[in-house]
């Protein structure tokens, strides 16, 4: 792998000088201690670290079924060149940039960026073991090194958690200038709940190796009680602007141009047939460009066939998930594009700033479709205050920890389900919300929901079935995040019963992604894995424990 330091591109941006006081001896595309910006370099890291979240999120959400995923086969999905943008932007971007700011930082101090910054490291740092396991750290950022060596994920993962612990010390000192603070606005109280909530993240994802030492740093979490809570959702803001640059979010795209992703059959089932009514965020998650199924098979050509035999046999939905235009793929689904990009269903307000639906039926493509609903203004919900309580019931019923499971899992779908409305009613597309879906009605749908699981989660014959009520729920919640969704998953099996791919043999699930193409073809030590089923280091679940 070989180590960038910056591009011209960015290193004029990150020059402030004038023309009458540059030295002519120094070349204006080289950036040094004394020219660049501590504050331009923490906005490109919390740029990038958005556009990080977005892409391993996108997999995730795939791997999960709360996106179709294209492709037959696992094999045909997930290949090493896919992974290229991934440790880029990891690597020569944001882990780069944090050096750089952590090399000023010595000579010009700024804690509260390094605090910051350091925050990201630990983001970055679980994430590329999350998806890859043993990855360079050590000496990865050595520009003398061009083929550094992998550590290994425990390691690394080591190395994330005491990042965190750095970055809480930074955040308690003095500094002489504040950064632009995207997520929190300089307010150093919230960034410490986000360190906790993290920690909690850290100790949750090894209690299957570390089941003691799990338990005793998550009780000690409780006991202190600082996590996230409503109001401190670590979320990226996106914009409603179109150009100069594009700052809306990136699922916004489907909007103005249609075609795009497809929903997933199964997740829309999920939020509308399984449990007999729809779940209240239905509305907010995915948009019905049509209110009714399709009838021409050249757009949809499922409609016309027999579901798989395994299909039958596991009871799965197939093609449709009921009879009202909820229009998306089975998983693994390999057909062409046809004719259905202003007929699909498409992203809704949340996360992705898209329209609200309120059974309009309007297709979003063409010149008009940029304007509607919140115009793009979404968010990427990267850790919210009902993602902790998730954890917290989990950690409750599988170690033992202090709570009742029932509790956080009811609490935490009540903060979901507050957080997507407050969202939805921020945005341009607040009236419609409300004129279709009164506060009244809103508070009585919340109601039965909770009533619906906590009834649900009572009547639970084990522990076994009950954290497959808690698993189901937080996926339900994750929408729009993908890692904790893909966590999640391998760590529990749950949700069970996923829906499988179309084809009976349809490959191996990633228990770990390959290392990209990039990597293998710049490092001579690289040595590529023999396959996708090697866990990473937390995940001791047996072989063929998710599919």
């Amino acid at each position: 792998m070989k180590k960038k330091i910056y591009s011209f591109i960015f290193a004029l941006s990150t020059l402030l000088v004038s023309s009458c006081d540059l030295d002519l001896l120094d070349s204006p595309n080289v950036v040094t201690a004394e020219t660049a910006s501590p504050t331009f370099l923490l906005n490109k890291i919390q740029i990038d670290y958005a556009a990080l979240f977005n892409t391993t999120s996108t997999n995730g959400m795939r791997l999960t079924r709360m996106m179709s995923q294209p492709n037959s086969l696992y094999e045909l999905a997930y290949v090493s060149v896919e992974y290229n943008t991934i440790w880029v932007n990891s690597y020569a971007n944001i882990l780069n940039d944090i050096k750089f700011l952590e090399n000023l930082n010595e000579s010009s101090p700024v804690p509260r960026h390094i605090g910051i910054a350091k925050v990201f490291k630990s983001m970055v740092l679980m994430t590329l073991v999350d998806y890859f396991n043993d990855i360079p750290f050590s000496q990865a950022l050595d520009p003398n090194n061009l083929n550094p060596a992998l550590d290994g994920g425990e390691s690394v993962y080591a190395a994330a958690y005491q990042a965190l612990q750095e970055a809480k010390l930074s955040l308690a000192m003095d500094t002489p200038n504040l950064p632009v603070d995207f997520y929190y606005n300089n307010d150093v109280a919230r960034w410490i709940k986000l360190i906790n909530s993290l920690e909690l993240k850290y100790h949750l994802n090894r209690r299957l190796i570390d089941e003691a030492g799990s338990t005793s740093a998550i009780n000690a979490l409780v006991t202190t009680n600082n996590f996230i809570s409503a109001g401190d959702d670590f979320v990226f803001r996106y914009g409603t602007s179109q150009s100069n640059p594009d700052s809306r979010h990136p699922r916004f795209s489907q909007y103005g141009s249609g075609g795009g992703d497809y929903q997933s059959t199964w997740y829309m089932w999920n939020l509308t047939e399984a449990k007999g009514f729809d779940d209240p965020r239905a509305r907010y998650y995915i948009y019905r460009q049509v209110l009714v199924n399709p009838t021409d098979p050249d757009k949809l050509r499922c409609i016309n066939e027999i579901a798989p035999s395994h299909y039958l046999a596991g009871g799965w939905p197939f093609c449709l998930p009921g009879n009202r235009g909820y229009w998306g793929r089975d998983h693994l689904n390999n057909e062409g594009i046809p004719p259905d990009g202003l007929e699909q269903s498409v992203y809704g307000i949340y996360p992705a700033g898209g329209k609200f639906d309120n059974d309009a039926g309007q297709d979003v493509g063409g010149a008009s479709g940029a304007n509607l609903g919140g115009q793009g203004a979404g968010v990427q919900p990267i850790m919210l205050a009902a993602f902790v309580d998730f954890m917290l019931a989990e950690a409750a019923l599988t170690l033992g920890t202090t709570g009742d499971a029932k509790v956080y899992t009811l609490r935490a779908i009540n903060k979901h389900m507050d957080y997507v409305r407050n969202y939805a009613l921020s945005t341009a597309d607040a009236a419609n919300i409300r004129e279709f879906y009164p506060d009244e009605e809103w508070s009585e749908a919340i109601a039965a929901y909770i009533a619906y699981v906590d009834n649900q989660y009572t009547q639970a014959g084990s522990n076994d079935a009950r954290l497959n009520v808690i698993g189901r729920e937080y996926w339900l919640s994750l929408f729009g995040n993908g890692n904790e969704a893909y966590n999640l998953h391998r760590r529990t099996g749950k949700p069970a019963n996923m829906q499988p791919g179309l084809l009976a043999s349809f490959g191996e699930y990633p228990r770990s992604f390959f290392y990209p193409n990039n990597y293998m073809v710049t490092n001579n030590t690289a040595i590529q894995k023999s396959s996708q089923r090697v866990r990473v280091f937390w995940d001791n679940n047996p072989e063929g424990f998710i599919y």
